[in-house]
């Protein structure tokens, strides 16, 4: 089995490793998920059936790899937003202790909101412009801007009303 393994990383990293790079265009990103594929082959190795090329079954690996890291990434920017949304807040010192707990309540309260809100909101924590957020939804940038401000003012006061933010 060791063999097997030694032989299928001689053999396709390089491949796998260029694949990567094509989709991320970083060499440091492309060697970490490489690594992370050929850690996924030795522990899955078993569960190859031989029902395709081995390469498009190390290229799956790699394709879901990918997609991971930028599922991870989308919400690491998401987090980085709400936290930042979070300290221009005025939240107390406890709040600011529990900040994973006052992101999770925010992503409840927007979870009420209509979805053109939420969208718009959720568009914006993502880094979109107040422009691409206009033009996705059909109105104007200064009625996304309206809306992700009062939306925001909106979850400021239920934070402040239960005891996330000081008065």
């Amino acid at each position: 089995m060791r063999r097997l393994l030694e032989e299928l990383f001689r053999t396709y990293h390089n491949d796998v490793y260029r694949y990567l790079y094509s989709l991320s265009h970083d060499t440091s990103i492309s060697e970490d998920l490489a690594s992370e594929v050929f850690l996924k082959v030795v522990k899955s190795i078993g569960t190859f059936r031989g029902e395709s090329d081995i390469k498009t079954w190390l290229f799956s690996i790699a394709r879901h790899e990918w997609y991971d890291y930028l599922r991870k990434k989308n919400r690491q920017i998401r987090t980085e937003a709400l936290t930042e949304f979070c300290e221009n807040m005025d939240l107390g010192p406890e709040a600011k202790y529990h900040s994973q707990e006052v992101i999770d309540r925010i992503y409840r309260l927007l979870d009420q909101e209509p979805e053109r809100t939420r969208n718009i909101v959720l568009m914006r924590l993502d880094g979109y412009s107040f422009y691409e957020i206009g033009t996705k939804f059909g109105i104007s940038e200064s009625s996304a801007r309206v809306i992700d401000f009062r939306t925001k003012e909106k979850l400021r006061k239920i934070l402040k009303k239960e005891g996330f933010a000081d008065e």
